[in-house]
């Protein structure tokens, strides 16, 4: 969770290297993503099943969670997570397709894992190579399309609110 925090803020200056200055989501993601991964874990609400056809169909069902997750946050525009701003900034940078960038986002961070001593089996590798079509799957189907994506940014949203006062 702390690290999941840690490499989301490394992830945020990178992004806003690419123009994308962060959002209220943004900071959100970042906060209580790790919050609740450390939370979750403390708690062990989240028990792994021992029969490996649940296993899978676990896994299959929480990378399709993610990626309309995914497709859900970003609609509102509030701010792009820290891995999901750089998807966005990627993309539109690079014009390439989400599903690449997104999995490439995951197999970069999942490899320096790896060589920071970070446990990889065959969920996180399946994760990292499902999670960028499954996001673009979400986006089909709901429409969105980040090249179009008009987030508020923390300055605009706090123009707006003083604005209101």
């Amino acid at each position: 969770g702390q690290v999941s925090q840690i490499v989301g803020l490394c992830v945020i200056i990178l992004s806003v290297f690419l123009g994308v200055i962060p959002g209220i989501g943004t900071v959100f993601n970042m906060i209580f993503i790790g919050l609740f991964v450390d939370l979750i874990d403390k708690i062990g609400i989240l028990k792994t099943p021992d029969n490996m056809i649940v296993k899978i169909l676990m896994l299959s069902s929480a990378v399709l969670i993610m990626g309309f997750g995914t497709y859900f946050y970003l609609k509102v525009e509030l701010g792009a997570g820290p891995r999901d701003g750089l998807m966005e900034g990627l993309v539109i940078k690079l014009n390439k397709p989400v599903w690449l960038i997104r999995g490439s986002i995951e197999i970069i961070v999942l490899t320096i894992g790896y060589f920071l001593g970070g446990p990889v089996g065959i969920g996180t590798l399946l994760l990292a190579f499902a999670i960028g079509p499954s996001v673009q799957l979400a986006f089909k189907l709901g429409g969105y399309d980040p090249k179009e994506a008009q987030h508020i940014n923390l300055i605009d949203l706090y123009k707006k609110i003083k604005r209101k006062n």
